[in-house]
């Protein structure tokens, strides 16, 4: 097997064409942003998000590429606090279950911080649109490019979120059916997300779960091949 590749950097000239490369300094930027995401669960209690801000993020959402262009995507935006609290207990009781399913970690997997859904900012839902099945092109034979769409979605919304100093949590555990029927949402329309965001006390410089020891990255040299598996 190859080396693995060499993360990109910056201040080297770029290895495309000049004319269609960003800056030295806009593309350090852009690295440094990927590398300093984190998947946050502790949020500033009470803080607010200017609606343009939020206007640039969603923006920033619905540029994200998506197969035969069929934007998957729906994003809801939850400020009835009542709602609130009862996606806050959906989310509660998927833990204690998944705390039930991890057995000899169960104890330890419940001293985790693992949502932030009655102290963030804003909170979204965001799920998959009804309808899907009608866009052929792209899921003839990968149905599951509707689900990597909207993941591209939301790796941009957090990318974005980051650059306006703003945390973000996907948190994934809900019943999706009782999440569906607490948001009215339609047949065939499945939530795949419930995002927190808001500022948040600090950026930590490793992943949550690293630093609550729960696991550890992998380097990226576990992850890259050529040509076999």
């Amino acid at each position: 097997m190859t080396a693995p590749p060499v993360p990109h950097d910056p201040s080297a000239p770029p290895p495309g064409d000049p004319v269609h490369a960003f800056s030295e300094a806009e593309r350090a930027a852009v690295y440094r942003v990927i590398g300093a995401r984190r998947d946050l669960r502790r949020f500033v209690p009470d803080a607010v998000v200017a609606e343009p801000v939020l206007a640039r993020l969603l923006a920033a959402a619905h540029a994200g590429p998506s197969v035969g262009l069929m934007q998957p995507w729906r994003f809801v935006r939850v400020t009835d606090p009542g709602l609130r609290r009862g996606i806050h207990a959906l989310v509660d009781a998927e833990r204690h279950a998944t705390a039930e399913a991890l057995d000899d970690r169960a104890a330890e997997f419940l001293r985790l911080k693992v949502e932030g859904v009655l102290t963030c900012a804003e909170l979204f839902v965001v799920a998959l649109r009804e309808g899907r099945e009608a866009h052929v092109f792209g899921r003839r034979t990968m149905p599951h490019m509707d689900l990597a769409s909207v993941s591209c979605a939301l790796e941009n919304l957090w990318l974005a979120a980051r650059a306006e100093g703003l945390g973000m949590g996907w948190v994934s555990l809900f019943d999706p059916a009782a999440l569906a029927a607490l948001l009215g949402m339609p047949d065939g329309a499945e939530p795949v997300a419930v995002l927190c965001l808001g500022p948040v006390p600090v950026f930590p410089d490793r992943p949550g779960l690293e630093l609550d020891g729960w696991t550890s990255a992998r380097p990226l040299a576990e992850f890259v091949s050529e040509n076999r598996w």
